[in-house]
């Protein structure tokens, strides 16, 4: 059994792979040839950004819909040939089910779309450069998003708790709802702010899914485990194309998506209060967003040259890569202290 599993998770994440690979060509093309490229407007309110990336302007973004693109394909087709041909070896390989990724599945791919909608507004809005949609907009859709997320917990799968490490499990009853929606929208918001530097992103995100496969698969929830090794498959070929310098950005459609479904894993695999750990990069740039805002509401200075903090270490002389590479390092030791505590815990 859990050697199927085995074979099966590597498999899936090499088919993901390729497929990604083979359409990117399409996707650029497509992007190129539409014009569909990201806008840096000089308007005065982020001076040290626009002129840091004025050379990236132009360059296509929407280069996310490579990875839930590639996850909605891989994902329909083993499902329907599961359910069309059930004697057949292939149809093994669906992954597809209630209890464990109908849900995370659904809300990539429902938060993908809206995503796209916010970049199609962003280079193109009825024939004149727009600037995507309000925030307020996207907030209240990503909230609507997360509550029907904290509605499939609650009521679908009767859950409400919380995995304290080396604590156990504490019930919150109807607290559950807003914790849920608060840490979705949160995680969301922050692999948002980090998309910012080629590769950036999407590097970081490889490893906090693989850090969650690994969980995964330790639970012995290989369906899961399944579906994450289709994202990463998927985000290894897109980061082929955005590691400096990017072919394309992966824009609103993949990082905010990508960091919706990085929320609904930690709640599935009851290590929520691990996501700030594992995730020690993403809540850091949010982090420093969140205290230009007030610092220069409040106090009326900034505390950083350029938030979020990526920007800052590109505003002291940082090169692109040393700054991307760096925090990819980061990011895989936080990923290993948050996989350390989880086994430790598990062994408690």
């Amino acid at each position: 059994m859990i050697e199927m599993s085995i074979v099966r998770i590597f498999i899936l994440t090499t088919l993901s792979f390729i497929v990604a690979i083979a359409i990117t060509p399409v996707l650029t093309h497509f992007l190129f040839k539409y014009k569909l490229g990201k806008q840096i407007r000089n308007t005065g309110d982020t001076p040290i950004y626009s002129r840091l990336h004025a050379g990236k302007s132009g360059t296509p973004t929407m280069g996310g819909i490579i990875i839930w693109f590639t996850t909605f394909i891989i994902t329909v087709l083993f499902f329907y040939l599961a359910k069309a041909l059930p004697s057949f070896p292939l149809s093994e390989f669906n992954f597809l089910t209630r209890s464990q990724t109908l849900l995370p599945f659904g809300v990539l791919i429902a938060s993908a779309l809206v995503g796209l909608v916010d970049d199609l507004f962003n280079v193109w809005r009825w024939g004149h450069r727009g600037n995507g949609l309000r925030f307020r907009f996207k907030f209240l859709i990503y909230t609507l998003i997360a509550i029907v997320g904290a509605w499939w917990f609650y009521e679908k799968l009767e859950w409400d708790i919380v995995h304290i490490p080396f604590v156990g499990n504490i019930e919150l009853g109807w607290w559950f709802v807003p914790f849920f929606i608060a840490v979705i929208v949160a995680t969301a918001f922050a692999v948002n702010q980090t998309d910012g530097l080629d590769g950036l992103a999407g590097g970081i995100l490889l490893i906090l899914f693989a850090a969650l496969g690994v969980i995964a698969f330790i639970e012995a929830r290989y369906d899961l485990t399944a579906f994450t090794g289709v994202i990463i498959g998927s985000l290894l070929a897109f980061l082929w194309f955005n590691i400096y310098p990017a072919r394309f950005f992966m824009g609103d459609t993949g990082s905010i998506s990508l960091g919706v479904t990085l929320g609904i894993l930690a709640f599935y695999l009851n290590v929520v209060l691990l996501l700030p750990i594992i995730g020690f990069v993403f809540l850091w740039e949010a982090l420093s967003t969140i205290i230009q805002i007030l610092s220069k509401q409040l106090r009326g200075k900034k505390v950083f040259l350029s938030a979020p903090w990526h920007h800052h270490l590109e505003a002291i002389g940082w090169p692109e890569p040393k700054i991307v590479m760096r925090l990819w390092v980061i990011s895989g030791v936080f990923a290993v202290i948050g996989l350390m505590i989880f086994l430790l815990d598990t062994t408690y």
